[in-house]
Order: C-alpha cells, then sequence, then structure tokens
C-alpha cells in the first residue's frame, strides 16, 4: 500500500475509534486539502528532516511524506493513535519514526538528521511552552531551521505582534529576537473535528542566524517576564528589584521608567538586558 492507498482519515478514526481527548488537547484536521497547504507552508522539505509533534490519526504526517519530507519523526502522546500511524509508516518505507511519549520530555535529537524543520498542529494545552523551549535553547542556533506550527488564532497573534498592540508581549520579544514570524494562514472551527471555539492559524517562524539584537537569553527573558506581567504598571514597577539603580538603567538605554511595557520595542528591551547584565 502506498499513501495514496491510505483510507479517507474519517475512516480511519472510525476503524481506530479515535475520539479526539479535551484533555490532550487533540481536535483533528481532517481535510487533507488543508493538510497539504499546511506541509507546503514549510518550504522545500525534500532534503530535510521534519518533527511533528502530535499528529494524532496522521493527517499532516500524511502530507508532510507526500510533500516529500526526508524523513518524518513523530512525537504522540495519545497511544490509540500509534496504529494508524503504524499504517502509514508502512505505507512510507523507513520515512517515518513514531515516538510515544510526552513531547516535553522527550528530545527527539538521535532521530533526526539536519536539515531539521519542525511542523506541527500543536496540542492546545503545550504549545505555547513547546514553542518557548524553542525559542530560548542554551545555545543558538537552534537544531531547527523553521517552525511552521499552528496555534489558537490569539496565540498566532501574540507571536507576530507589534509595540504599542494589545497582543504585543513576551511571545513576540522572543520569537521576533531570533526570527523572521509571519502568519502564513487561517483556519476557521469547522477545519477541525471537533471544532473547537476559536479560530486557528498557522505561524511560520525562520530563524536567524545571530539574534537581531545582542543580549543573553536568560536575562531578556525574565526581564520581559517580568515586564509583562505587570503590563500596565510602569517600568519602574514592574520591574522594581530587577538591579539597583533601576531608574538610572531604564534612562540610559532611552526608557521612561514612566513607560510601560508594551510601549517598548525589541531593540529597547535588548539594550536594557545588556545593561543590567554588565
Amino acid at each position: 500500500m502506498s499513501l495514496a492507498d491510505l483510507p479517507p482519515l474519517r475512516d480511519v478514526i472510525d476503524t481506530h475509534e479515535l475520539r479526539a481527548k479535551k484533555a490532550l488537547g487533540q481536535n483533528f484536521l481532517l481535510d487533507l486539502n488543508l493538510t497539504g497547504k499546511i506541509a507546503r507552508q514549510a518550504g522545500d522539505l525534500t532534503q530535510c528532516d521534519v518533527l511533528e509533534i502530535g499528529p494524532g490519526p496522521g493527517g499532516l504526517t500524511r502530507a508532510l511524506l507526500v510533500e516529500g519530507a526526508r524523513k518524518v519523526v513523530a512525537i504522540e502522546r495519545d497511544p490509540r493513535c500509534l496504529p494508524a500511524l503504524a499504517e502509514i509508516s508502512a505505507a512510507a518505507p523507513g520515512r517515518l519514526t513514531v515516538l510515544q511519549g510526552d513531547a516535553l520530555a522527550i528530545n527527539p535529537a538521535q532521530h533526526l538528521t539536519a536539515p531539521i524543520r519542525i511542523v506541527a498542529n500543536l496540542p492546545y494545552n503545550v504549545g505555547t511552552e513547546l514553542l518557548v523551549r524553542w525559542l530560548t535553547p542554551q545555545e543558538w542556533p537552534p537544531f531547527w531551521q523553521s517552525l511552521t506550527l499552528m496555534f489558537q488564532k490569539e496565540v498566532a497573534e501574540r507571536i507576530v505582534a507589534k509595540p504599542g498592540s494589545k497582543a504585543y508581549g513576551r511571545l513576540a520579544i522572543l520569537a521576533q529576537w531570533r526570527c523572521d514570524a509571519r502568519i502564513a494562514m487561517h483556519l476557521p472551527p469547522q477545519a477541525f473535528t471537533p471544532a473547537p471555539k476559536v479560530s486557528s492559524a498557522v505561524v511560520h517562524l525562520t530563524r536567524l542566524e545571530q539574534p537581531r539584537y545582542p543580549a543573553e537569553a536568560r536575562v531578556l527573558s525574565d526581564i520581559v517576564a517580568r515586564a509583562f506581567n505587570q503590563r500596565r504598571k510602569m517600568l519602574r514597577a514592574s520591574l522594581r528589584g530587577l538591579t539597583p539603580d533601576l531608574e538610572d538603567v531604564l534612562t540610559s538605554v532611552g526608557i521612561s521608567p514612566t513607560q510601560r511595557a508594551e510601549e517598548i520595542g525589541l531593540e529597547q528591551f535588548c539594550a536594557l538586558a545588556r545593561a543590567v547584565r554588565g
């Protein structure tokens, strides 16, 4: 059996009794035209290994293989999905490796060969945490070239947000510091089974070989977290205790102590991180 001979995803779900579990953040995407479109947002996959998180019944997995991915490594927590994924593996011999377990606890590096791209319809309950991990490794550049990820629409908007907007915050800073980020496509709730209460969007992030502005990741992440945890407060209040003579340090990098986090751009946050680091 080839990939083209695999049964429709609705039949796969019925055969293996795969009902999406809310506790696992599952919403299955069954339209193979849409999964193909998502896979193509990642670019030419023919010379790449692809890491996929939460493949479920394998709709996006199929698309990645059809689009020519050299190899797909899929991490799936739900053991109910493994037989369906095994059928895909049999239809694409040697090109699909399935790791059963929690994506937050598994290191797939030994199964992947560079260049590597990450493409996933991320489970809603772990998507943001995984993204932050991928954006803040100990060393840069990371193991991946690009991220093509589906999120709830509001999370996607936070990733690409600009200063002054309500969506602007920690995710925007961390993503845009080290990547080019854009929303690649939008999907309505009815594209999924079961239909979620919110719309979704696919974000494509391409890593930069060097961050846009120099800063230490740990320090920048700490500053941004403090600033946006109390985003309505002035920075002299939200960053209290960050460093001695805080107001003088803020002023030295062109930030008014009375400004709020949403008014501060990436370059200024990085300058503050360097000043604090000394």
